[in-house]
């Protein structure tokens, strides 16, 4: 498996240096600061709308909960960077040296996407979007290997499954007890000795 991950993370890799600027911007546009505040306001919005609220707030539990599990993963089983292990790797970016097992970037957008497409339907699109062009992103620039970052939209869709099946549940259980009668507890008259 090794040699097909390493021969896909080449490949592309090496696409034309003329993707640079876009596939930069997917990897490291989250540390600028004009993203940021793109990403605040929309956060905002979508928060400030009752009917996008839901969706917002499960996106914002998901994100962190699927960069906590790649840290785990990073921290449990140290998979080497293509950046430290391949001399021929053309780096894009800061090197990194730290551990790569699972790609954080690609499992928080992935967690990101799942949610909105599970809550806003075909509105959820554009997402996949992105979380498909921060996976790649990570490998163009040389600091993921491919199955680094399967691994990260793996662990980004289990987190936000995770979230959303979890707040369902939540509901359903508020439902229930919100529509049945309440109970009438008739204390029995006490004995007089």
């Amino acid at each position: 498996m090794t040699s097909v991950d390493h021969a896909i993370f080449r490949w592309i890799n090496r696409w034309p240096e003329g993707l640079d600027p876009i596939f930069r911007f997917f990897s490291e546009g989250n540390k600028w600061w004009p993203v940021r505040i793109f990403l605040l306001g929309l956060f905002l919005v979508l928060v400030f709308r009752p009917r996008t609220r839901q969706g917002a707030l499960l996106a914002m539990a998901s994100w962190p909960l699927a960069n906590g599990i790649t840290d785990v993963l990073k921290a449990g089983f140290q998979g080497l960077r293509p950046s430290v292990e391949l001399a021929d790797a053309i780096i894009r970016v800061d090197r990194l040296t730290s551990f790569g097992t699972a790609s954080a970037h690609s499992a928080n957008m992935a967690a990101v996407a799942y949610v909105f497409t599970r809550t806003f339907g075909v509105w959820g699109i554009p997402w996949i979007v992105v979380a498909l062009m921060t996976g790649l992103s990570r490998i163009y620039v040389g600091v993921h290997y491919p199955t680094q970052v399967l691994l990260g939209w793996s662990c980004g869709v289990l987190a936000a499954f995770m979230v959303t099946e979890t707040w369902e549940a939540f509901l359903r259980v508020r439902s229930r007890r919100t529509s049945e009668p309440a109970d009438e507890h008739v204390m029995p008259e006490e004995e007089v000795l």
